[in-house]
This record gives structure tokens, C-alpha cells and sequence, in this order.
């Protein structure tokens, strides 16, 4: 398993085997007492004096205290932590760059505790649903936005220790949120969104359809009995459909299909177009052991596309740039992977597969730098559902393998030990893919 946490960072706070683990107790406000100074002693043994330091001086900023022994007076005064909450508001804005009355960046901060919140309850409800009872999140917790009062929860002897460390997660993950929302806001990446929708619909699909009309049709796969890959496709219109009869080793997939015009020619596209959620985003952060957006999340704009064959795969691409040209700008292809035609994919990213067919490639126009993945209804087929190359396994393995799953849901935790699961949630999911 890979470690999430490469380098001093944020993450560091989540680890339960680190020095910041939350405890059966919550931290003490004695900065004298034994405990104390010999859980600081440890601290500097093992070089994470700094860490602590930079952690305690952020607390009392954002607490507005002088000193953890002051923090018992904020729990007891309704007054005193609603005075901090407002404090903390406005720190929060300048640090990320919210602009607006106190109203809007409440408004604004509160969003990153729905993302935070979505990014465990994607994990419950996707990744994880099979142990979703185990990983529920604490009612206080979920139904708590304010930083301050996240904050002064892990200081509360009232509250158990599950609820403390979702606490100190959950102040985390909107931390990632607000970075994120920051880095969005100084691309203009919703701006762009817009502008590739539009770039798309007056140049790349064809006129004789009107913007979101779609055609209905239905993949017909027969799949290898060992590995599930695909062995044989055919397009059905949806009365072809109703003539066929599922069974085991095949799979009927829909799907809304676009069209293409090239030399007169109208080629049917199906097409998926996406612009990562904050959710997905932080994920990828926690992912790469990274804080900084910039740095971890290159692919916030993407569109996936199938097409009956690879001789339309290179017409698709060929009428990608000419449209370009046509709007008014040259698009640049970067990175460029192609094994629709044999060769092996080779991927950085963790949990993905090397015996991954498709064309790949980052399509740069326009003042935006857009992800293109390209597939047959063969290779599309088989990212879907072949075994050890489907999504769905690509997406357990990463969030196991990368040490997230570890990271958020502790064993001591939530009792629920993580390190055998990957396999079960596996099986779990193949048997929903291979169900007929």
C-alpha cells in the first residue's frame, strides 16, 4: 500500500499511529503538566516539533485565544464563541480570497462542509456501501458547518472520541474545499466549462441536431467467460433491443449518442462530458498526498467519447483540431497515448491498469487545457466491465492502495479493519457487473 502522506503535511493530523492521533481523551489544556511535557518531548524526538508548533499557533488564530487554557471559557460562552465564529469568518475570506458581506462568505465557507461531507458520504454510498453502517458519520458532526465550533469539538470532553477525529477530519477536508474553490475561482475554470460547451456545440456536433437531443441505442456484448472482456458488439436501435435476451457472459448497455459530421458523413458519438465535482477533487488531493491543488489537480475538464471504430477514433480527433481552427484557435495535443491498436498504457496513477485500451490525450485551445479519452464500443466495453481493467475496480484499488480508505476510516476508529477489504469490495462489484 502506498503511503497518502509523502511529506509533512495536513494529512498527518488524520494518521491514528502519528503523534496527533486522536485519543480516548481529548488534548489537555495544562501546557505544564507531565503528560504534556512528555508527549512534547516525543514531539521533538521525532522531529515534528515545527509541525506542532505551526498546528498550535493556527488553533489559538483561529480560536482567538492566548492559550489552550483558555479554551474551556469558549466551550461554557455562548457569547464568547459566537464572537469567535465571526473572527474566524473573516480570516477564513482573506485566506482564500472570498469576496461578499458576512452573509456570503458564511455562505460560501459552508460549502466546503458540504464538500467535506460529500466526500465521505461518496465513499459510504459508492466505494464502500457495503460497509456503510460501520463509516456513518456522527449526527453532530454532519449537521455541524461552523469551523469554530468543529474546531472546539476536539477539545470537548463531551463528545466521544469517534465524533473528535470526524470533527478534526472534517475541518481537513474543507480546508482541501477552500483551496480548491480558491484555485477554481483564479482559473475560471466555470467560466471555461461554459466556453468548451460552447466550443463544442457550435463546432464539433452536428447542426441537424439541436443541443441536448440525443439517439438511443444499446450496446449487445458477449464477454469471455475468464476475464470478461469483450469478444463481440453490436449497435441495436431500441426495437432491436427488445429482441434480445440477456444471459450469462452478455451485457445490453445503453447509450445517448451525438453525432459528428465529417465529408458529409454523420458518424455517431456517444459522449460523456465532465467537469470534476469539489468532492472528487479532494479526493484526488488526499490521493496524491498533496495540499496543493495546483499541483495534483491538472484534469478538472474532460470529455469521454465512443465511437463504433478506431478508424472513427482518428476521424473524431482530426475533426477535434479542424474545429478548433474553425473557432479560431490552434488546439495543441499534449501527452498523447494511443493503444487502441496494441501497446501497453502506462499509467502514473495508482490502482489503474496497464491492459487499458483507448486514445488518450490532453487537447490544449483556447486558454484551456481540456482531457480527452477516446475509446471503441470494444475498449469502452471493456473499461466498463473486463476483469482487472473495469472503473469500478480502478476506483477501489485507488482509494485502497493509495492508504486514503486507511487514512479516513481508522481501524480504532470505526473497528473496521480496512487492510482485507480491498479483494471483498472487489468481488462485490464484479458480481454486480457479471449479474444478469
Amino acid at each position: 500500500m502506498t503511503r497518502t502522506r509523502a511529506k509533512d503535511n495536513i494529512f498527518s493530523l488524520l494518521e491514528q499511529s502519528g503523534p496527533f492521533a486522536t485519543l480516548n481523551e481529548p488534548p489537555g489544556y495544562a501546557p505544564f503538566s507531565r503528560p504534556t511535557r512528555e508527549w512534547v518531548r516525543r514531539l521533538r524526538e521525532q522531529g515534528w516539533i515545527t509541525r506542532y508548533r505551526v498546528l498550535r499557533n493556527q488553533v489559538m488564530e483561529l480560536l482567538n485565544v492566548r492559550g489552550f487554557d483558555e479554551i474551556p471559557l469558549l466551550l461554557e460562552n455562548v457569547a464568547a464563541r459566537q464572537a469567535a465564529s465571526r473572527r474566524a469568518y473573516a480570516l477564513l475570506a482573506n485566506m482564500f480570497g472570498i469576496e461578499g458581506n458576512e452573509r456570503e462568505i458564511v455562505t460560501r465557507v459552508h460549502t466546503y462542509s458540504r464538500t467535506a461531507d460529500a466526500v465521505i458520504n461518496y465513499l459510504r454510498g459508492r466505494v464502500l456501501s457495503s460497509y456503510a453502517p460501520y463509516i456513518e458519520m456522527t449526527n453532530e458532526i454532519d449537521s455541524t458547518k461552523d469551523p469554530v465550533e468543529l474546531l472546539l469539538i476536539i477539545f470537548d470532553p463531551r463528545y466521544h472520541k469517534k465524533a473528535r477525529f470526524e470533527a478534526k477530519r472534517k475541518l481537513i477536508l474543507m480546508s482541501l474545499a477552500g483551496s480548491i474553490d480558491q484555485r477554481e475561482r483564479e482559473t475560471g475554470i466555470e467560466q471555461k466549462f461554459a466556453q468548451f460547451l460552447d466550443f463544442l456545440n457550435a463546432h464539433v456536433w452536428s447542426r441537424r441536431m439541436k443541443i441536448g437531443e440525443l439517439d438511443i441505442a444499446f450496446l449487445a456484448s458477449r464477454h469471455d467467460k475468464e476475464s470478461f472482456a469483450c469478444r463481440e458488439v453490436k449497435v441495436l436501435s431500441p426495437a432491436e433491443r427488445e429482441t434480445v435476451k440477456k444471459g450469462q457472459g452478455r451485457k445490453i448497455t445503453l447509450i445517448k449518442r451525438r453525432r459528428f459530421k465529417v465529408n458529409g458523413r454523420e458518424i455517431p458519438i456517444y459522449v460523456s462530458i465532465r467537469k470534476k465535482p469539489p468532492e472528487a477533487r479532494v479526493l484526488k488531493l488526499l490521493r496524491k498526498g498533496e495540499e496543493n491543488p495546483a499541483v495534483a489537480v491538472d484534469d478538472e475538464l474532460g470529455l469521454m467519447a465512443v465511437v463504433d471504430s478506431v478508424m472513427e477514433v482518428k476521424l473524431f480527433q482530426k475533426h477535434l483540431t479542424q474545429s478548433a481552427s474553425q473557432a479560431g484557435t490552434l488546439m495543441i495535443l499534449e501527452e498523447v497515448t494511443d493503444t487502441l491498436a496494441g501497446g501497453v498504457y502506462q499509467s502514473t496513477s495508482i490502482g489503474s491498469s496497464a491492459n487499458t485500451p483507448m486514445l488518450k490525450f490532453f487537447a490544449r485551445m483556447g486558454g484551456m487545457r481540456v482531457e480527452f479519452i477516446v475509446h471503441t464500443n470494444e475498449s469502452y466495453l471493456n473499461y466498463m466491465y473486463q476483469r482487472g481493467v473495469s472503473h469500478d475496480e480502478y476506483e477501489v484499488k485507488r482509494i485502497f492502495d493509495s492508504g486514503v480508505v486507511h487514512l479516513l476510516f481508522p481501524t480504532d476508529i470505526y473497528h473496521l479493519d480496512m487492510s482485507d477489504k480491498k479483494d471483498a469490495v472487489i468481488r462485490w462489484f464484479r458480481n454486480r457487473i457479471e449479474d444478469f
